[in-house]
């Protein structure tokens, strides 16, 4: 019923973990080398004989497709070598794809990094099964799965759940994995002129350098077109631009995002970040409200929207405002949270 299909490159460090979980599932692999110059195809081929090469054409979608082309099964599931599956239901999963036959199915993946001394975790719904009868991939960079005949894509969930690796690493690793990623998209969009897309991705993989100016610049082209608010990336835009206006200090700017509160506010992450928003313009009152509020919602994609990293901002409004026993209460709600604990004890000692 299903190939599980992988592109791969010098992925020795990663790719045993992940084929483990995958060669549970029992079906057929299918795995194309882009050119492999350690132990990556040594260890593919203990999981698989379908270990195919693939000249280089910097088109990630072009490399993907040959992949599902060497398929033989009718349903093409495509996993990342960083990319480790920690949950799934083999006999659910079946059961939805012939729920929906001609659909895409979308899997929820888990995103574990740092940043400094703090570590984030934040999940995602991302496509990557479908029918090859009816879809392929395209893009050079950061593909997309489109209909083969122009229609609407429809989409549901699979029970399947990744832990996925790719955003960790120190600034200098992920500057050079970005910047490949940045040549693709200019590459891309000198073939094909702007589009909010494209123009979105460059904007995030500024943003993934920690380069925030750059970052809101190709964040605002993108808001140049009229963009549906429903697009699944239309939220991770909004968002994103937002934290990029906080980190470059533009608060004023940051506080135009009240004009579409309405059409994003569907989940505590935006709610989280008009909080911040309104704390970094001195808007305190409005800051707690909108905190509080993400706490009461259950929608969210980063861990802590709606509980300990929001209690913990209200906290720091009320440790600022001189209401230390106000304060002290929300970090407490913060339970093993270390910055709220750093506080509590810095409290205790004055």
């Amino acid at each position: 019923m299903i190939s599980i299909c992988m592109i791969v490159k010098d992925e020795a460090k990663t790719l045993e973990k992940c084929l483990q979980k995958l060669a549970l599932f029992g079906y057929e692999i299918i795995i194309v080398d882009t050119g492999s110059t350690d132990e990556t195809k040594t260890i593919a081929y203990q999981y698989t004989d379908n270990v195919f090469d693939y000249v280089w054409q910097q088109d990630f979608a072009a490399a993907r497709n040959y992949a599902a082309d060497n398929a033989t099964e009718d349903y093409i599931l495509f996993i990342d070598s960083d990319e480790i599956v920690t949950k799934a239901d083999k006999l659910a999963l079946e059961t939805e794809i012939r729920t929906h036959p001609k659909d895409i199915g979308r899997l929820i993946r888990i995103n574990d990094y740092s940043r400094g001394n703090e570590t984030y975790s934040w999940k995602e719904r991302v496509s990557r099964l479908y029918p090859k009868e009816y879809y392929h991939y395209k893009g050079r960079i950061h593909e997309q799965i489109v209909s083969l005949e122009g229609t609407a894509n429809s989409f549901y969930n699979i029970p399947i759940e990744m832990h996925h690796e790719g955003y960790d690493g120190n600034l200098k690793i992920r500057q050079l994995k970005t910047q490949r990623n940045i040549n693709l998209l200019k590459i891309q969009m000198e073939l094909e002129g702007e589009d909010p897309y494209l123009l979105y991705q460059l904007g995030k993989s500024f943003y993934m350098q920690e380069d925030y100016q750059s970052a809101c610049e190709w964040f605002e082209k993108a808001l140049g077109f009229d963009i549906n608010p429903k697009l699944e990336y239309a939220q991770d835009l909004i968002e994103t631009y937002g934290y990029s206006l906080l980190n470059t200090q533009q608060y004023a700017k940051a506080l135009l995002m009240e004009n579409i509160y309405q059409d994003f506010a569907t989940n505590a992450d935006f709610v989280y970040l008009m909080g911040l928003i309104y704390m970094n313009n001195a808007k305190f009152t409005e800051a707690i409200r909108e905190l509080y509020k993400a706490t009461e919602m259950k929608e969210y994609k980063m861990e802590g929207v709606n509980s300990f990293r929001a209690y913990y901002n209200i906290g720091v409004i009320y440790e600022c405002l001189g209401m230390k026993n106000k304060a002290r209460d929300f970090y407490e709600q913060c339970r093993e949270y270390p910055l709220a604990e750093n506080r509590l004890k810095l409290l205790e000692n004055n």
